[in-house]
C-alpha cells in the first residue's frame, strides 16, 4: 500500500495556486452564505426524473469532473465542490443517483437508499453513466475524471471495475466505501485511481483499504492510496464535527495532482 506524504514540490505548487486563486479554498460553511455559480439541470432516465448540477469552467475548460454525491443525495456540499472544480478550469457536473426530490435526512432513510443501489448494481452503473451523458449534453468537455464522496466513492469504484464511460481519464474517492462485491473482480482500468482515507475512519475498516490495494496490485493498476492520521470518516464535509481541515486540504491537493496528470 502506498501512503504518500506531501512533498515540498507539491506544497510549493499548492501555495502558488492558492495565490492565483485556483487551488483549495475553504468555502463558506453556513448554508445561507452559499451562492451557486452553476445551475440545476433536470433530466430523465427512462420514466424517472433526476436533478443534477452543472458548473461550467471559468474560462476555457481543461476537461470535466463528474461529482458523485454521498448518502444523502445532492445538496450544497456537492454544489460547492463542483464550483471549486469549475474555478480551477474544469467543467463540473454533480450527478443525481437518487432521483429528483429524494434527499433523505434521517440515518435510516440514507441507509435504505444506499442499500437499494448496493443491491442493484446495474441501476447504479446506469444512473452514473446517464449523468455523464447529461454533462456532455450541457457542453462539458469529453475527457473526464470521476470523483465521489462516501457512497459516491463506491459508485466511482463500480465504474472503474467495470470499465464504464469512454474518455474517462481517472477516478478519485474521498472517504469512500471500498469493498468489492462478491460477484465482481478487478481488471486494470487503464487510468489512475486515487483513494483518500482517514486513519481514524471507523465506518470503512482498514482491511478494506489493504484488500483494495492487493486487488489493484494484482492487476497492475495505477493507483495511489493516501491515509491521513486522525481523520475520521467524512473528513472533507466542512461545517460538521467530522471535518478535518488538514486531511481535506491534503486530499484536495492529491486530487489536483490527479487532474493535472489525467486531463
Amino acid at each position: 500500500m502506498h501512503v504518500q506524504w506531501i512533498s515540498a514540490a507539491r506544497l510549493l505548487r499548492t501555495v502558488v495556486l492558492l495565490g492565483a486563486g485556483l487551488g483549495w479554498q475553504a468555502p463558506a460553511v453556513a448554508q445561507g452564505d452559499f451562492k451557486p455559480a452553476g445551475e440545476t439541470v433536470d433530466y430523465r432516465v427512462g420514466n424517472e426524473t433526476f436533478s443534477g448540477y452543472f458548473s461550467p469552467a471559468a474560462g476555457m475548460a481543461r476537461g470535466t469532473v463528474l461529482v458523485i454525491h454521498d448518502w444523502d443525495g445532492i445538496d450544497d456540499y456537492e454544489r460547492k465542490r463542483a464550483d471549486m472544480v469549475s474555478k480551477m478550469g474544469f467543467d463540473a457536473f454533480a450527478v443525481d443517483i437518487y432521483g429528483k426530490g429524494n434527499r433523505p435526512q434521517e440515518t435510516g432513510a440514507k441507509k435504505a437508499e444506499t442499500q437499494r443501489l448496493y443491491q442493484d448494481r446495474e441501476r447504479m452503473r446506469r444512473l452514473a453513466l446517464a449523468g455523464l451523458d447529461v454533462a456532455r449534453e450541457q457542453g462539458a468537455e469529453r475527457e473526464t475524471v470521476v470523483m465521489g464522496y462516501c457512497f459516491g466513492g463506491a459508485v466511482v469504484l463500480e465504474m472503474a471495475r467495470n470499465g464504464l464511460g469512454d474518455s474517462i481519464r481517472g477516478f478519485a474517492t474521498f472517504h469512500g466505501t471500498l469493498a468489492t462485491p462478491d460477484d465482481q473482480e478487478w481488471s486494470d482500468p487503464g487510468v489512475p485511481i486515487l483513494v483518500t482515507h482517514g486513519g481514524a475512519d471507523t465506518a470503512i475498516p482498514m482491511t478494506d483499504v489493504t484488500t483494495l490495494s492487493r486487488d489493484l496490485e494484482s492487476v497492475g493498476a495505477s493507483y495511489e492510496i493516501e491515509i491521513y492520521s486522525g481523520a475520521p470518516h467524512a473528513f472533507t464535509v466542512f461545517g460538521t464535527p467530522r471535518y478535518q481541515k488538514r486531511a481535506d486540504e491534503k486530499s484536495w491537493d492529491a486530487f489536483t495532482d490527479l487532474l493535472d496528470t489525467a486531463l
